[in-house]
């Protein structure tokens, strides 16, 4: 089902455009009995409620829009769960919503979820009904063929990913899901300049899209990739804020590993006011991108303490996958290279549990790499990268990765 009524809002919703907030307010401010209308601007804006003030917002979208019709109270029930981050509960409404409204591109905007379950067997359904969906619609809906760019992406598919993208692109210029799915693409492709120009000249048209950082960021490591550090500095102190902790702490990190001078840093204390926080621990991938920053700190004491708290959670995935990871940039930090190889080596494909996508998680088997040389491992440090290395057409980050420490 292609998006119908209001196409401007919703056309833009689904782009990630700048112009999606003003639009969603307008469209709510002219229609305030539309429940569906309420719902996407709730889903777009639900980090700035409180859980009472989300409850309620989405209640009475929720009433309004039974009164439209099944699809609308379908979606609104969608966008009630997601927020709420009941993940799995998401997944299993949006294949029954699939099942009955095939190829609705408003549904598709749920459909991390999938992932965000944090379990395998949900990852694998998301992606199976992502390519059914693409399959119902065929290849003119650019929402759904980014959709699949991205998960291609993910999939480690990066030249199927890049020609979907541009599909995606060539029939809406400004869909951000595909600009982005194209970024991860040219990541694991190594494009260099490539993709940093792309992305320039793709952010240039809209300085207001919501994904301005993100894609900054990956132009950052565009830049890291190829070498041009400078710039990948520029861009994390011009362009990465305070709140931007994991993302200029990502950033810092690879620049360190690589030998190489970090941009400005963050506050210490803010990073621990972070970590103390009610949310502080409520997502792992949250949690360890706290500890990243943590570690381009050098705040051992204090990733030690993480760590600690890690081990004696209740969460699996805290406990075996972000605990021994936290505790292993504790001994990096610390210069005890050899501990940090035995807390990762271990881990294999279990870092998946750590939540993000596969650029984010990348960093552990950078540090890994990094510790391998540091003990003299240099064949099994090379091992680690070869993938990379033979595969990038820039990877200039990858050979300091490899280089001795001097």
């Amino acid at each position: 089902m292609a998006v119908t009524g209001q196409e401007a809002p919703v056309r833009e919703l689904l782009a990630l455009s700048g112009r999606a907030l003003p639009l969603l307010r307008a469209w709510v401010a002219e229609n305030p009995r539309l429940g569906v209308a309420r719902a996407l601007l709730t889903l777009a804006t639900s980090e700035s409620f409180s859980d009472a003030a989300l409850r309620e917002e989405l209640v009475i979208a929720h009433r309004d829009a039974q009164e439209v019709d099944e699809r609308s109270a379908s979606l609104v029930y969608g966008v009630f769960l997601h927020t709420h981050r009941q993940y799995r509960l998401t997944a299993d409404h949006l294949i029954e919503h699939f099942a009955c409204w095939p190829g609705d591109e408003v549904a598709s905007l749920m459909l991390d979820a999938f992932a965000a379950c944090g379990d395998d067997s949900y990852r694998v359904q998301g992606d199976e009904l992502i390519e059914r969906q693409c399959a119902h619609v065929g290849p003119d809906s650019w929402p759904w063929l980014g959709r699949l760019a991205w998960t291609r992406a993910e999939q480690g598919r990066p030249e199927e990913a890049f020609e979907l993208a541009t599909l995606a692109l060539d029939r809406f210029p400004r869909t951000g899901l595909a600009a982005h799915a194209r970024a991860h693409a040219e990541q694991e492709l190594g494009a260099g300049p490539a993709s940093t120009a792309f992305l320039d000249r793709w952010l240039a048209a809209d300085p207001q899209a919501i994904q301005f950082k993100h894609l900054n960021w990956h132009a950052a490591l565009q830049s890291i990739a190829c070498g041009d550090f400078a710039d990948a500095r520029r861009r994390a102190d011009e362009v990465l804020g305070r709140g931007d902790v994991g993302m200029r702490s990502a950033t810092n990190w690879r620049l360190l590993l690589a030998g190489q001078q970090p941009a400005g840093r963050c506050d210490p204390d803010h990073i621990r006011e972070l970590l103390a926080a009610p949310g502080g621990m409520a997502e792992v991938f949250h949690t360890f991108n706290l500890a990243l920053a943590l570690a381009v700190e050098a705040a051992t004491d204090d990733l030690s303490a993480l760590a600690h708290r890690a081990e004696d959670d209740a969460r699996t995935e805290y406990r075996d996958v972000l605990a021994p990871v936290v505790r292993s940039l504790a001994a990096v930090t610390a210069g005890h290279s050899q501990q940090a190889v035995t807390l990762l080596m271990p881990l294999g494909t279990a870092v998946r549990r750590i939540g993000g996508v596969r650029v984010e998680r990348e960093i552990v088997q950078d540090t890994l790499a990094r510790a391998l040389v540091d003990i003299g491992e240099h064949t099994r440090a090379a091992d680690l990268l070869h993938h990379r290395i033979t595969t990038r057409r820039h990877h200039r980050y990858e050979d300091l990765l490899l280089s001795s420490a001097t």
